[in-house]
């Protein structure tokens, strides 16, 4: 395109070039930008509709519409959100509107994100989300039960103190049979005492350990349900369905794990430690003689400290098993595929990466439209507006003039409103006769 360049120098030429090259490139791309912000406007709006039907509960036609009004209605939004931002944020001029109008754009950015992003998120990654959810449950899981286990084998840990003790009072028994103790071989007040702390003993280590199957018995069956919810995690199949068969597992698994803390014979050995002491049924003393019944009743007050002493340390042993940190309450709670990709999100970063994208990409076409659209500023800066004009919009000037110049009445006497445009008639020469001679001229 040829242009005017008389009165220009050498750098406003160069840079009025250079805005009509960036202006033929923005027109160029105008003619499909529309087109390409309404397919992204559009698969967006796909997503939605992917994400909320994930949300509605009910499968009728009522929330199909609801589902499908909505999507539309994103569509919608981010079309004509993006098209104002793309018209007007690289047409303005002053520092303030520019300003105003990118903080509009962030506002309207995170509305985007707010109703449409996360929605794409949970239709491009809800399944893996709810399956990372049914994962991570299973974890939860499985500690609470290796905690109640190991709780429940310390609390069976206490059968070998109580064994220490019954036998400390079955070896005093037999000595006090033999006489070594208050000196009256037999099986007096002294003998009796022991033997009725011993067979006190005896029985609640039975009690112990006629809990260790039970324990066992119900870790091997929690660890059969967790075997089942690894595979419902992975498994192939609709994770909506999967999710309500792990839920049913869940529950039994919280059951096991419940009974598992009520096999715990830790407080039991603490209340037995308790009554060991307290509970003595003391025997009348047989000795023959004062002296003897004297020897019974000490020999029987040191019994009677022995035991509070291991009853102590009995007592102490079953409190530090009590002590320990009890496994956590899990309770599974279903979450939805949209839920499920903002609990887990720093796991889908690409996911959500990709949701975020599609919406926030013109964004990027705004930033470009407004470097381009002050680049051709900056080239027309120095040269005015009838200097810039090419041939052909001067040719396309002066055919409007004349074209309103002719439409505007006037009378005859009136010469025309622009006499510059009027064409003019050239005067021929002077022609002779062609009977006319010409003669010389004499000196």
């Amino acid at each position: 395109m040829t242009e005017i360049h008389t009165g220009l120098t050498a750098r406003q030429s160069e840079g009025l070039a250079y805005a009509r090259e960036i202006e033929g490139h923005l027109g160029w791309l105008d003619s499909f930008t529309s087109a390409a912000l309404g397919v992204l406007a559009t698969a967006s709006g796909i997503y939605t509709y992917l994400g909320v039907s994930s949300l509605l509960d009910d499968n009728g036609a009522l929330s199909v519409f609801a589902a499908i009004s909505y999507s539309i209605a994103v569509s919608v939004g981010i079309f004509v959100f993006w098209s104002y931002m793309m018209r007007l944020v690289p047409a303005v001029r002053t520092f303030g509107a520019r300003i105003g109008l990118l903080f509009a754009m962030l506002l309207g950015s995170g509305a985007i994100i707010a109703m449409s992003s996360w929605l794409n998120a949970a239709a491009l990654a809800g399944a893996a989300a709810v399956e990372q959810h049914l994962a991570v449950t299973v974890q939860d899981y499985q500690g609470a039960l290796e905690r109640a286990h190991s709780i429940s084998l310390a609390a069976q840990s206490l059968e070998r103190d109580v064994a220490r003790v019954r036998t400390s009072f079955e070896d005093l028994s037999a000595q006090e049979a033999a006489g070594s103790l208050s000196g009256l071989a037999g099986r007096g007040a002294v003998f009796r005492v022991l033997r009725q702390k011993s067979d006190e003993l005896t029985a609640l280590e039975r009690q112990i350990a006629a809990q260790t199957e039970a324990v066992e018995a119900a870790f091997t069956e929690g660890n059969t349900i967790l075997k089942r919810m690894r595979a419902l995690t992975v498994s192939v199949g609709p994770v909506a369905a999967r999710s309500v068969e792990f839920s049913e597992e869940s529950v039994r698994l919280a059951g096991v794990i419940t009974e598992l803390r009520q096999l715990s014979v830790a407080p039991l050995v603490q209340r037995a430690a308790a009554d060991l002491a307290d509970s003595v049924v003391l025997p009348e003393l047989d000795g023959r003689t004062e002296v003897g019944r004297a020897d019974q009743a000490a020999t029987i007050r040191s019994v009677l400290d022995l035991l509070k002493a291991r009853a102590e340390t009995l007592k102490g042993a079953a409190e530090e098993v009590m002590a320990m940190e009890p496994p956590a309450d899990i309770a599974y709670t279903p979450v939805s595929a949209a839920d499920a990709v903002i609990l887990y999100a720093r796991n889908f970063v690409p996911s959500w990466a990709g949701a975020i994208a599609i919406d926030l990409l013109p964004a990027v076409l705004v930033l470009i439209l407004a470097i381009a659209q002050s680049a051709i500023r900056s080239g027309r800066v120095h040269v005015s507006s009838g200097e810039a004009m090419t041939l052909a919009e001067l040719r396309d000037a002066l055919a409007a003039l004349r074209q309103a110049d002719l439409t505007l009445p006037r009378t005859e006497s009136e010469g025309p409103h622009f006499p510059d445009l009027e064409p003019r008639e050239v005067p021929r020469p002077e022609t002779r006769p062609e009977s006319a001679t010409v003669k010389p001229i004499k000196g």
